[in-house]
């Protein structure tokens, strides 16, 4: 059995990892603040970690800058605030995908969509409201794409516009989009349907083309728009952006 020291050194070993994990969370929140004074703050403690073997000490630190390192790159290829890419990680890992897609002989296809009445929203009912209606088009998009962090890339390039791409032919006919757009009313207290303007474009692998371009042609096929009744509302939680995709992960 271990004796009362051993259990309360074990005990204080528990204690400070579980304050390292701690130390992770708030630097990143830091982080995305910009708090460079508490950031000093944080690290000044992270380094003063006291109780434990030098070699102890040095493997804790090492695991919660790793911990933070990671942390802050998935940041950097994820939008904060419906989980899904934003630009960079969009084009980094849509073009792993379209790679894979040549490599495989395999057709893939981007669906561009653009949110047209953000704007309005935004300026008639509020900020506020403005992003509950980004929200659901994102959880409107994981609906769309259920296959999405492995065989489908999802992204919002910007306030209104997102993205999808995808090997599925299936998921990426626009009358089928549209079509599954209709549900019967479910949205979040006042807020309009959404209205989208959608263009497709096709990623042959015998003439492969980079994202940029087809993220281009894409937009020059948007259609007049439609507006998609009663999107789902639910509050799905964002995916914080683990970017499996089959190997495809960010780097």
């Amino acid at each position: 059995m271990m004796d009362s020291a051993s259990v309360s050194r074990s005990a204080h070993r528990g204690a400070l990892q579980d304050r390292n994990a701690e130390l992770v969370g708030q630097l990143r929140a830091a982080a995305m603040a910009g708090d460079d004074a508490h950031i000093r703050r944080l690290l000044s403690e992270l380094l003063r970690c006291q109780g434990l073997t030098r070699g102890q000490r040095v493997s804790l630190q090492l695991k919660a800058l790793l911990n933070l390192v990671q942390s802050l790159r998935c940041i950097a290829l994820t939008d904060e605030l419906t989980g899904l890419y934003n630009t960079r990680g969009f084009v980094q890992i849509g073009t792993r995908l379209l790679d894979v897609a040549s490599r495989d002989a395999q057709c893939a296809h981007l669906i561009y969509f653009q949110v047209t009445e953000l704007d309005r929203i935004n300026a008639a009912i509020g900020r506020s409201a403005g992003e509950v209606l980004v929200r659901q088009m994102g959880n409107f998009m994981r609906d769309l794409f259920p296959s999405y962090g492995v065989y489908e890339v999802l992204g919002r390039l910007s306030g209104a516009e997102f993205a999808a791409l995808t090997t599925s032919a299936e998921y990426a006919a626009r009358n089928s989009i549209m079509l599954r757009a209709r549900r019967p009313p479910g949205r979040a207290g006042d807020l309009p349907a959404l209205a989208l303007n959608v263009g497709i474009a096709h990623f042959s692998p015998q003439r492969p083309v980079g994202i940029d371009e087809l993220l281009a042609n894409a937009k020059l096929a948007l259609q007049p728009q439609q507006r998609a009744n009663g999107i789902a509302s639910s509050e799905i939680t964002p995916h914080t952006g683990d970017a499996s995709l089959n190997g495809l992960e960010a780097r």
